[in-house]
């Protein structure tokens, strides 16, 4: 479930909440119990960066391949160079 951020518009308080994206937002300040909170925008918690995941990170064992999945695959990640314009 989501973590929302809220401010009251009066007293400046802010709070977060964990809410499903179905539930109405919240309306009342615990801090003054005036029914002016705002939903704040905020960024999120997390970011996506790097070169990606493979098939063979997670695997254990002899599950786990020798080589990376672009050297296995005629040297593509995508396994059949159709995705490549250098392939064309």
């Amino acid at each position: 479930m989501p973590i929302y951020e809220y401010q009251c518009e009066d007293c400046g308080h802010k709070l977060e909440a964990i809410q499903k994206m179905s539930d109405d937002p919240l309306q009342d300040c615990p801090e003054c119990d005036a029914a002016t909170l705002k939903k704040l925008v905020s960024a999120a918690g997390f970011r996506l960066k790097g070169n990606g995941w493979y098939e063979t990170d997670f695997k254990s064992g002899s599950k786990k391949s020798g080589g990376d999945s672009s050297a296995s695959a005629g040297g593509h990640a995508c396994g059949s160079g159709g995705c490549c314009p250098a392939t064309k």
